[in-house]
């Protein structure tokens, strides 16, 4: 049996194959955030057919302080809801499933966005980030549960926690820009505390049976930044916690490394992490062909394969790739 095409059970979720389509950034968001005919579209296009078994809707801002694109996609009060779930009925209605990303992008975020000094674990010599006292932390946790709510009222079929890519809660985890002293930094514990206090929150907020999956910058490749000895450490945390799913991609580089090219670049990393944990595995990085997703998955690298910019690029791939297989 080819191993792209086995469906998984991911919880109460059964998808029909190991195809997902992770986090794009599009820009088709209105000023405010909404969803527009122009993102509808978009997504209609890309699930055409259902090929693509599971799509994670892109990066979408939980307050306005954690904005990070002029663009972006909003889930930061209940009146987004509405155009949400005209998204997921879209997705669905093509035979997808859809979970919806969430973050906040910390000292990342876009100050003529949100008119204000961006926000950090610890502040930045130049000024440009302020630290977060303890109670907007703990204030953030609730803002991550809230929205993990109207994602579900929205009528998707899970939630993603980002944290990669250098976004806050990347920033949390990178002993590079974490420089706390209080139990928020330190050990790779400390640094995953709010992570863990996220999970807790979404969890009591959605009930047992949504589906939560966390997206892990797993390495920053930068001397003094996070290993992939930390991430095994994390991974355990977050299964602990109630996560479904661990999407593995980069840390502060993003989602790159630099002079690595081939198909499926994290797969060190991912391998890795599939033997601490029994939870469902998303690898991404530069995969665009199906045989190299396909061995991928024989050689149990992973147990879902992200297929990003090739599915942008080209909104038949997921269907050439399913009919190839099947030969």
């Amino acid at each position: 049996m080819n191993y792209l095409l086995k469906p998984l059970k991911v919880g109460n979720l059964t998808l029909g194959n190991r195809l997902v389509m992770p986090p794009l950034v599009t820009d088709k968001a209105d000023a405010y955030g909404k969803v527009t005919n122009e993102m509808l579209d978009f997504y209609k296009d890309k699930t055409q057919g259902g090929y693509v078994s599971l799509i994670i809707v892109e990066n979408s801002y939980i307050c306005r302080e954690g904005k990070f694109d002029k663009r972006q996609l909003s889930i930061t009060d209940d009146s987004m809801i509405e155009g949400l779930n005209k998204l997921a009925d879209a997705i669905h209605s093509n035979g997808s499933k859809c979970i919806m990303q969430i973050n906040h992008a910390g000292g990342k975020a876009n100050e003529k966005e949100i008119g204000t000094i961006p926000v950090g674990p610890s502040a930045f010599s130049d000024n440009s980030v302020r630290e977060l006292c303890r109670q907007e932390i703990e204030n953030l946790v609730q803002i991550y549960g809230d929205a993990a709510g109207r994602v579900k009222a929205a009528g998707f079929d899970g939630v993603e926690i980002h944290s990669a890519h250098g976004f806050l809660l990347n920033q949390f985890y990178s002993p590079l820009i974490n420089k706390r002293t209080d139990n928020y930094g330190g050990d790779v514990y400390n640094r995953i505390r709010i992570h863990l206090e996220i999970i807790n929150m979404i969890r009591s907020v959605v009930g047992k049976d949504f589906t939560i999956s966390l997206r892990l910058g797993a390495a920053d490749y930068l001397k003094g930044g996070t290993t992939i000895e930390d991430s095994l450490i994390a991974a355990a945390e977050f299964e602990k916690a109630g996560v479904n799913i661990l999407s593995i991609s980069g840390g502060l580089l993003g989602f790159t490394i630099p002079g690595v090219t081939e198909q499926g670049y994290f797969a060190p990393l991912s391998e890795a992490i599939k033997k601490v944990v029994a939870l469902p595995i998303i690898l991404t990085g530069g995969i665009t062909h199906a045989k190299a997703a396909e061995r991928l998955l024989i050689d149990n690298k992973a147990d879902l394969i992200g297929v990003g910019r090739a599915m942008l690029m080209d909104s038949k791939w997921a269907k050439t790739a399913v009919e190839t297989l099947k030969l």
